[in-house]
């Protein structure tokens, strides 16, 4: 593709507005539009993510200087603009408090998913329904928290992020008080997908929202955060409603609590979430004109030139061609759906009749799986980004390691979701009375699922940093397809295997379709990413 040419003086609106190459005063700023179409749509105008060849040596005086006083630096990968609402030049207190708040999100999109499971034994005497179909409230909700994020990802590209986590949290607030109001099988499973709908945006386009406002060098543990919230979705959701549905006796109350929570969410957006989508480089709408305050938090109309159509819905869908994304979304999933929605699902019908929990002795079964992701984000997040930045000292910091070189730290999160299978379900298996092994096992496994979970989503957005909004959809959709579709076949699958013929069946699964292929992208990747770029084959 051609590239587009924008000529950009050296006086301050103009230099506010250009995030690139910026040379003297009549030097030309090039905008290359990228290996593809999503590459124009959301690298160079700044949809998800800025420019990221620029650099300082070319930056103009006032730029130079601008960058100096704000950040003491010029070592920034990408160079932010001269604009105080550029998101890479908030303060580090502003950035930091945003993140909280999607993170946060992203953690109530598979918290009120899964919130719900100490309440299924309530469901199924109430609604005249069984145990499995009950679960089926939370496999529906999951499907949709893949499914909406098409929608959500181009809305949000056109129109800000700020707006959409608005009509999310008021949405969500909406479908729960009605959930809370419904009393048939068939108004809890409508209600429960419409809430799906509506929650879902940060469990994909937050990806984006990370690279929008931090720097490359902290990536990893900013996405660490994000990772490791939807990550403790699952496991906080049932031990916190656990104590709700076993003390009020019934289930409204849980939906009440999710609506309250959508209402505080609604609140704090409403005053600590600021703008993130940020037109770097195109004079015409970059909106100069308004105040920073405007543009940060009353700027509800459209943002950037490019109009909406059908195709910015199915964008995400063709990242199915580059392998750098591909494979470590199918490699994440198959974890995601052992180490996650398998325990999650399953210790209800399996704990239940064994050793007759309780909805509160039910929830108490997920704090192994809190702790373990907690500690698992410490060695998959910050141990990662320690891991390169090591890498990159020992290239004499001249220049960065490959995004590969991230991986190493996934294979002791392979081999401790492999470890904490076994033993959750041979000691669930042995076990005669209760003891807390089984959830020593969940913890280890838990522990491997935040490393793999961090480090898969990282090295794929690393690979293909100018699709980051993109490929946050595509990871939640792969992700939420097998989430989906594990609950109809895991009680199946311990019914005919045993838990220890399970235990089996899931390592297997874990080498062939996660292990290996990742084995291969850490050895392929780099040329693949090379050979796409000189073949320029993206449609996305």
């Amino acid at each position: 593709m051609a590239a587009l040419h924008l000529e950009v003086h050296n006086d301050a609106s103009s230099a506010a507005v250009a995030g690139g190459k910026i040379g003297g005063n009549n030097d030309p700023l090039t905008i290359t539009d990228g290996d593809d179409e999503i590459g124009d749509k959301e690298h160079a105008f700044a949809r998800g993510s800025p420019l990221e060849d620029g650099d300082s040596k070319d930056l103009s005086p006032e730029h130079r200087d601008y960058l100096l006083s704000r950040h003491w630096t010029l070592d920034l990968e990408p160079l932010p603009s001269m604009d105080p609402a550029d998101p890479l030049n908030w303060p580090s207190w502003k950035k930091n408090v945003n993140l909280v708040l999607i993170s946060f999100h992203a953690m109530m999109t598979t918290f009120i998913a899964s919130g719900i499971i100490p309440a299924y034994e309530l469901f199924s005497i109430e609604l005249d329904i069984s145990i499995t179909q009950a679960s089926y409230l939370t496999g529906n909700h999951i499907l949709m928290l893949g499914i909406s994020p098409l929608f959500w990802k181009p809305i949000s590209n056109r129109f800000g992020r700020r707006p959409v986590w608005l009509i999310s949290t008021l949405g969500s607030l909406v479908c729960n008080i009605g959930n809370a109001k419904s009393h048939t099988y068939a108004a809890q499973m409508v209600t429960r997908m419409l809430c799906g709908f509506f929650i879902s945006p940060a469990i994909a386009i937050s990806s984006a929202v990370v690279t929008e406002t931090f720097f490359a060098k902290e990536r990893g543990e900013k996405m660490g955060v994000w990772t490791l919230m939807i990550t403790l979705g699952p496991p906080i959701g049932p031990f916190l409603m656990g104590f709700v549905a076993y003390h009020t006796g019934g289930w409204e109350w849980i939906y009440w609590i999710f609506a309250i929570i959508n209402g505080v969410q609604f609140i704090l957006y409403f005053f600590f979430s600021p703008e993130t989508l940020y037109v770097r480089n195109n004079l015409k709408f970059a909106n100069t004109e308004k105040s920073t305050f405007q543009r940060e938090y009353l700027n509800f109309g459209k943002i950037g030139p490019d109009p909406l159509s059908m195709r910015d819905f199915f964008m995400p869908l063709s990242l199915v061609t580059y392998p750098n994304v591909l494979i470590p979304s199918i490699s994440y999933a198959i974890v995601f759906g052992f180490a996650s929605v398998f325990l999650t699902v399953e210790i209800p019908s399996i704990f239940t009749p064994k050793f007759g929990f309780n909805a509160q002795q039910i929830g108490l079964q997920f704090i192994g799986m809190i702790v373990g992701s907690i500690l698992g984000e410490l060695m998959g997040g910050l141990g990662s980004d320690w891991w390169m930045k090591r890498g990159t000292a020992k290239l004499g910091g001249s220049r960065r390691v490959e995004p590969e070189y991230r991986i190493w730290i996934g294979y002791p999160g392979f081999a401790t979701v492999i470890c904490g299978l076994v033993v959750f379900c041979v000691q669930v298996e042995n076990l005669l009375a209760y003891n807390v092994s089984p959830i020593i096992g969940i913890a280890i496994a838990a522990f491997g699922n935040q490393i793999i979970t961090t480090v898969l989503v990282t090295y794929a957005i690393d690979s293909h940093h100018e699709h980051a909004a993109s490929i946050g959809v595509f990871m939640s959709l792969v992700r939420a397809i097998w989430g989906f579709i594990g609950p109809f076949w895991f009680p199946d699958m311990v019914t005919t295997c045993g838990l220890k013929g399970s235990a089996g069946l899931m390592v297997g699964l874990v080498l062939v379709v996660s292990i290996l292929p990742t084995i291969f992208i850490q050895w392929k990747g780099k040329s693949l990413r090379e050979k796409r770029a000189s073949t320029q084959q993206g449609q996305i």
